[in-house]
């Protein structure tokens, strides 16, 4: 019952978002402010996991199919399905949930501890709108992320052939191209938009409902983490099955 009221007060919160809306004015510079702290702070950390996490997956796959029977290709095959359908997507998506939740998370939950959340009630400003829309509209611009991901880890995983003489370059070009699905990059970036708006609202959820002092600030981070990651995996399971399957 706990759950079902917290998935219920989850939906109340998404509709309270889009009503009483605040100014433009104001809410354009939160939109900036919030693109450079969810999506540029982002983009060190993805780059370097998604370079290095693709030379793993291209050396993975080249060590496991060292039969001479097996074409040279299937490591750049291999290494683009993965990237493109999982990694990228949904793993990275994963690890923004720590980065990008827990910051959203303790962020609100830091402002209704000090009370300010209040202040923005007594001064009739929707706090809701004023402070997850702009999350919600900055992810929007996740699949951008999403594509250096898959540029990136794609990238190590060619060097990790070339350089550790697993594959020649054409070869694993030649497996990049080979047996190409287009509709396997659209549903890419289903799960990334359907993610990045995870993203934005379950750890607000966490952070502007929580109750406490500054103690439970840091669970309710935890607690977010938790949340988003169960929520992204639930949604890459139902996504997949929907399209895919």
């Amino acid at each position: 019952m706990q759950y079902l009221r917290q998935i219920g007060a989850y939906f109340l919160m998404l509709g309270n978002i889009f009503r009483k809306t605040t100014k433009w004015s104001a809410l354009r510079k939160l939109i900036f402010k919030e693109i450079d702290d969810l999506i540029i702070g982002s983009l060190g950390i993805v780059c370097f996991i998604s370079f290095f996490v693709g030379g793993v997956i291209s050396i993975q796959t080249a060590l496991n199919i060292d039969n001479p029977l097996i074409p040279k290709y299937l490591v750049g095959f291999a290494t683009r399905q993965s990237v493109i359908l999982e990694f990228a997507p949904t793993l990275i998506s994963i690890i923004m949930a720590g980065k990008v939740g827990s910051f959203i998370t303790s962020s609100i939950g830091t402002m209704r501890v000090t009370e300010q959340i209040d202040a923005l009630e007594v001064m009739g400003i929707n706090p809701l709108n004023y402070l997850v829309l702009p999350k919600i509209i900055a992810m929007m611009l996740y699949p951008f992320i999403i594509i250096i991901s898959m540029f990136l880890g794609i990238l190590g995983g060619w060097m990790a052939s070339i350089y550790g003489g697993f594959s020649s370059s054409a070869d694993f070009v030649e497996g990049l191209q080979i047996d190409f699905i287009p509709f396997h990059m659209t549903y890419a970036f289903i799960k990334t938009v359907v993610f990045a708006f995870v993203l934005a609202t379950v750890p607000s959820f966490h952070g502007y409902y929580m109750k406490g002092g500054a103690l439970e600030v840091g669970k309710a981070s935890t607690t977010a983490f938790v949340w988003t990651s169960v929520v992204i995996i639930v949604l890459n399971y139902i996504i997949t099955q929907l399209l895919l399957a």
